[in-house]
């Protein structure tokens, strides 16, 4: 069996996916953002997990920098804070989470 990768978590997890570290405050603030909607994300700490520098390696990789926070809603990656806080102040993100099922009226 493989290691598990980014795209596996996401798609075996929640329709709200954050990837975080415990010592990130931008991280926090994104998890207190999605919490006040009502949501129940799936967390990934990442300085917490066994395969948490491949997985860092990945988000990486993808285009994320700083690697955390790295937010997935509805199997796509939306981006970390600055994405997530643009789409809060342009009033899209309660639109994105209850298109997904994330959260309901």
């Amino acid at each position: 069996m493989g290691t598990t990768t980014v795209a596996d978590l996401v798609a075996q997890s929640r329709p709200l996916v954050i990837f975080s570290k415990t010592s990130c405050c931008m991280s926090e603030a994104i998890k207190i953002l999605f919490y006040g909607f009502g949501a129940n994300p799936a967390i990934y700490e990442i300085d917490e997990l066994q395969n948490g520098q491949q997985l860092e390696r990945e988000l990486v990789a993808s285009g994320r920098r700083p690697s955390v926070p790295a937010v997935f809603i509805g199997g796509r990656l939306v981006g970390g804070s600055n994405e997530v806080m643009s789409l809060q102040v342009k009033g899209e993100l309660k639109k994105m989470l209850l298109k997904h099922g994330v959260i309901r009226l």
